[in-house]
């Protein structure tokens, strides 16, 4: 389906032109007919499938049509800053010829600026939870005025702990009879399951993909190599496939910063990036290898979600992850919408039970 089958007014799909987008994808086609109506919705959906386009024209179409004067504003809830920031673009690409405001708040720096965004008045706050509530404990963001709300990878916001922030913000919204809400998942755990019970207004579920647990369009390569071999099998996989760039998954942070120095001394210059790095840096590695400046990039589960990179060419998974679930986001982040991508995985002998967790 193309997009103007929808009913979004032309300043919309002018935005959705500017943004390159052309059909609909999937979970656009299953999820407008629902949301565009202003019913709730629980969205099971990997990474890479389209959903925050998804979910913004959903809400700026609602934030036109819907808007309600004594609950006016909008809230989108993200797990890391780096995700938080990659909607927050992708709204103001989108968002470019309509009159909304829209701010983006997270830690790791001053509040003087956020301050006078929340000051001047804003329709969509874009946030991780502490920065939100820190604005909200004093008076800067009021959650009774929240008409709309957004959870975006909600299972990776309670894996981390956010849960009971999430819940302080409901309840300090109008009731689900009165708020729009949305909720995005890569998985349908029962925390998650709950969230949606709990706090939403009878949502419909889309979930795509079935029982399927990566996109098709991924390519999936499994080497069976013992641990001191890996980085010489590791170094011959690159010179064979000579990928433009790659995200390459340890398991720990020794083992990331020191994959990063045994390929950067093998001639092949790469980074690495860990929860221990200050937002700064973080941010900045992602934007230099999203700009072409640094081609390979380790890392540990920190980045296996919240890094877009649209042509990201491979994932290599130098360490099995721990669970099945962080193998999808972790391959989740090549062949993003609708593109192809190529993963490759590595097991050693002492990865018998991740590997048949995967397969399930």
């Amino acid at each position: 389906m193309n997009f103007n089958e929808f009913p979004f007014s032309d300043d919309i799909l002018r935005g959705i032109e500017n943004a390159g987008f052309t059909a609909c994808l999937p979970v656009q086609e299953l999820t407008f007919p629902i949301t565009l109506q202003g019913s709730d919705i629980f969205v099971k959906s990997q990474t890479g499938s389209g959903k925050t386009a998804t979910f913004l024209l959903s809400l700026f179409h609602l934030l036109a049509v819907k808007r309600n004067s004594h609950h006016p504003q909008a809230l989108i809830v993200a797990p890391t800053r780096e995700l938080a920031v990659q909607i927050y673009e992708e709204a103001q690409t989108l968002g470019k010829y309509l009159p909304f405001k829209i701010g983006c708040f997270y830690g790791g720096v001053p509040y003087e600026e956020q301050e006078k965004l929340l000051a001047d008045g804003i329709d969509i706050i874009i946030g991780t939870p502490g920065r939100i509530l820190d604005h909200a404990q004093n008076k800067r963001i009021l959650f009774s005025k929240i008409g709309f709300f957004i959870i975006d990878e909600a299972d990776r916001l309670l894996d981390m702990g956010f849960f009971p922030d999430i819940r302080r913000m409901i309840r300090q919204m109008p009731p689900p009879k009165e708020r729009f809400t949305m909720l995005f998942s890569a998985t349908l755990n029962f925390s998650v399951q709950d969230l949606a019970r709990d706090y939403m207004n009878n949502p419909k579920l889309v979930e795509l993909q079935g029982d399927h647990v990566t996109v098709e369009s991924i390519t999936q390569e499994l080497y069976h190599v013992g641990c001191k071999e890996k980085m010489s099998l590791l170094l011959g996989l690159l010179k064979k496939y000579q990928p433009k760039n790659a995200l390459i998954f340890t398991n720990t942070k020794r083992m990331a910063a020191e994959v990063a120095w045994r390929l950067s001394a093998n001639g092949y210059p790469t980074e690495y990036i860990m929860g221990d790095l200050s937002q700064d840096k973080r941010l900045a590695l992602i934007n230099r290898i999203k700009a072409g400046k640094i081609n390979y990039l380790a890392a540990t589960d920190v980045a296996s979600r919240g890094i877009h990179i649209d042509d990201l060419a491979m994932v290599i998974n130098y360490d099995l992850p721990n669970q099945a679930e962080n193998y999808v986001h972790r391959v989740g982040r090549t062949a993003r919408v609708g593109q192809s991508g190529l993963t490759i995985s590595l097991a050693g002998e002492e990865d018998v039970e991740q590997l048949e967790e995967m397969r399930q």
